[in-house]
């Protein structure tokens, strides 16, 4: 008996987290993975994806539970330039016929208190997975004016080599660091 209700605790706990998990779709209007990259040690090039989308579910009641899914669109690297975005969906960089899109996928979310300040995951890119922690510096929820809905919004920040995802492009002449940052914004879930 004394075991049966040690089960049932456990289970009723467990019900309790999961229920206090929210799920929020990507905001895709208000969401631009951006990233930095060398050129030649003369400059850093800038672009963006301008088309993202995907889910989180934040377990702030847990304060470790939930995950994070990005899916980018490859094609709509934006770098402000059309011959370098024509040359960035070809096959020696994004090759976007062949992996037409990015993925992020969390393996962890940590908080400090209810704000979330770190990603624990994984950036699948040309084919190949990686780890790519991401440090949070802003995060935010708020009760919508407009849609009357709870949005949260962050601002993540993180680096790769993009040599380990098989882009090799102008190496060794341009550095394989890559500085990523996603402005990121998702809505409840109805």
């Amino acid at each position: 008996m004394k075991i049966l209700r040690l089960i049932m605790s456990a289970a009723l706990a467990l019900a309790a987290s999961t229920a206090s998990a929210q799920v929020y779709n990507i905001e895709p209007g208000h969401t631009y993975p951006s990233f930095e990259a060398d050129h030649m040690g003369l400059s850093f090039w800038r672009g963006k994806f301008t088309k993202t989308g995907g889910k989180v579910v934040l377990d702030r009641g847990s304060k470790t539970g939930g995950s994070i899914e990005i899916v980018i669109d490859a094609a709509t690297v934006d770098f402000g330039h059309k011959k370098m975005n024509e040359k960035a969906r070809g096959d020696e960089m994004f090759n976007v016929e062949k992996f037409p899109t990015i993925t992020y996928r969390s393996t962890a979310l940590k908080f400090d208190g209810d704000r979330l300040v770190g990603v624990d995951g994984e950036m699948t890119m040309l084919g190949i997975t990686r780890p790519l922690p991401l440090n949070i510096t802003h995060f935010k929820c708020i009760m919508h004016p407009m849609l009357k809905r709870e949005v949260c919004g962050a601002d993540a920040q993180g680096r790769f080599d993009r040599s380990e995802f098989g882009m090799n492009i102008g190496l060794p002449r341009f550095s394989p660091e890559i500085k990523l940052a996603i402005q990121v914004e998702a809505v409840k879930a109805d």
